[in-house]
């Protein structure tokens, strides 16, 4: 098992050759039981890297937001994009994954050549785009995408949870814990809850 951080390895073998920024798309939330998928595309300064860059999953929450705030200040551009549990209902989780890739993409206000995109399908969008499996484990642009997408995303579920509290998704992040579970068996499904999942154990 490789314990190499992601780097800017494939990056810089395209640089040269593509005459133009690259930039980096996840998405976080897909598993969830409640809330959106939200995807993040950004556009790092090479030059201007901050320390501590991962795969959002393997790092702290002190320490995403610590790199999420570094990011805002040196990334040349990111954005988000997302789409509603009720779009998941309608058009299923992996269509509207790539709904969320796209719309961040095209939130982006700089123009890229390249976009490096975690997974193993690609948005419908208007440059050239490379798929990496685990790719936030490999490439720094898609690891800081998916630290940009995390941060946004377990925020917007805490507002949520201020709405909904006995469902905890402050902590949860409308994820399928024993709790989660529990709790929509004793309270019923909110509104932000996705209909087409197994919601009941």
């Amino acid at each position: 098992m490789s314990h190499e951080k992601p780097n800017l390895n494939i990056e810089k073998s395209y640089q040269h050759t593509i005459n133009g920024y690259i930039c980096g798309i996840d998405e976080v939330g897909r598993g969830c039981l409640a809330g959106p998928v939200v995807a993040a595309a950004i556009i790092l300064d090479f030059n201007s890297i901050p320390i501590g860059i991962n795969d959002s999953k393997k790092i702290s929450k002190g320490k995403r937001k610590i790199i999420y705030d570094k990011l805002n200040i040196t990334a040349i551009d990111f954005a988000i994009g997302q789409a509603s549990n009720i779009e998941i209902d309608k058009i299923n989780i992996l269509n509207a994954s790539l709904l969320a890739m796209r719309r961040a993409y095209k939130n982006l206000k700089t123009p890229n050549k390249l976009a490096l995109i975690d997974g193993t399908y690609s948005p419908e969008i208007d440059c050239k785009t490379i798929n990496i499996i685990k790719g936030d484990s490999k490439s720094l642009s898609i690891a800081a995408a998916s630290i940009i997408a995390k941060q946004y995303r377990d925020k917007l579920m805490e507002e949520i949870g201020n709405k909904y509290p006995k469902y905890n998704f402050k902590n949860n992040a409308g994820y399928g814990t024993k709790e989660h579970y529990k709790s929509i068996e004793a309270n019923g499904i909110t509104e932000f809850h996705r209909k087409s999942f197994k919601l009941f154990k």
